[in-house]
């Protein structure tokens, strides 16, 4: 029996429709790459704003799903016709799990086509039928601080149930961008690397010390094809980046550069481009941001 994850992106969506159809592909590309490297089969649609990922284990197909550029977020849904009675039997069925004496509930509708009931009043039937099937249970309807959520979300002829939503990494997908050589040392610095895949760009890291742990155990984690290369010192990883960035034709290089480095690190790079994605964060903003990604991989 196959399962459905409903994947938002949201960037995606506001680009120009050649753009857009570019990106959606690149998206999707990247997706199936994922499960064929998981050894893991999958079947996508999509429409506006969403992409549906059918699989035979939606469990273990989500940590696939959110550590792709581009998600936004992911919630594994159970999919019912869009017809009133078969939402409404749908939706009790998915609340019992969650309820308990006394709960505040909330029903969460959103709709995008042609109905006979507008959203408003899918929620007020859908709130009805919990609170007519489970009497006992003394249930309150409570839209400002419900202690469960459960979301409809009808589109078209098919109606999505689900209970929340796991975030992905959002920005664009990768490959979309250009390539990027990326020096490697710190939690700074892997971050600065991090920060332009979400742009899109491939990144070719060389690291030194602690980097090569951040970009084997995480970097490498959204990019299969990453392979970082090692250097024992700045000098030495510098003179790679020039090197490589000159004759592989890369857009730039990625440093993890203080504010009076830059100088330096122009006259040395030349009319490489330079990018220092973290130089205006501090120390607590990197490690409140590295946490956010490592979450991801987890």
């Amino acid at each position: 029996m196959s399962e459905t994850l409903l994947v938002r992106y949201g960037e995606l969506a506001l680009k120009s429709p050649p753009v857009r159809r570019e990106f959606e592909s690149r998206l999707k590309h990247n997706l199936l790459e994922g499960f064929l490297r998981e050894q893991r089969q999958c079947t996508l649609s999509a429409d506006h704003g969403h992409l549906y990922v059918e699989t035979s284990d939606a469990t273990a197909a989500l940590p696939i799903v959110r550590r792709t550029f581009g998600v936004v977020s992911v919630s594994a849904a159970r999919v019912v016709p869009s017809d009133l009675p078969s939402i409404l039997s749908a939706v009790v069925e998915e609340a019992r799990p969650l309820l308990r004496k006394g709960v505040r509930f909330a029903i969460r509708p959103r709709r995008t086509g042609s109905h006979p009931y507008t959203s408003q009043s899918l929620g007020a039937e859908a709130g009805g039928a919990i609170l007519e099937k489970f009497p006992e249970l003394e249930l309150r309807v409570d839209l400002t601080h419900p202690e469960v959520e459960l979301f409809v979300e009808v589109r078209g002829p098919r109606a999505y149930l689900y209970v929340g939503r796991v975030a992905g990494p959002g920005g664009l997908p990768l490959g979309v961008g250009g390539k990027l050589g990326s020096f490697v040392n710190s939690e700074r610095a892997a971050l600065g690397s991090f920060l332009m895949m979400k742009r899109g760009c491939r990144v070719f890291p060389v690291t030194s010390g602690p980097g090569e742990a951040l970009a084997r155990d995480v970097l490498a984690i959204f990019d299969p094809h990453l392979a970082p290369e090692g250097a024992l010192t700045r000098e030495e990883a510098w003179a790679w980046l020039r090197d490589h960035a000159q004759r592989r034709g890369w857009d730039g290089v990625v440093l993890d550069l203080e504010v009076e480095e830059h100088a330096e690190a122009r006259e040395f790079f030349g009319e490489t481009v330079i990018f220092s994605p973290t130089v205006g964060l501090s120390d607590a903003e990197v490690t409140k941001r590295w946490s956010d990604v490592v979450a991801l991989v987890r």
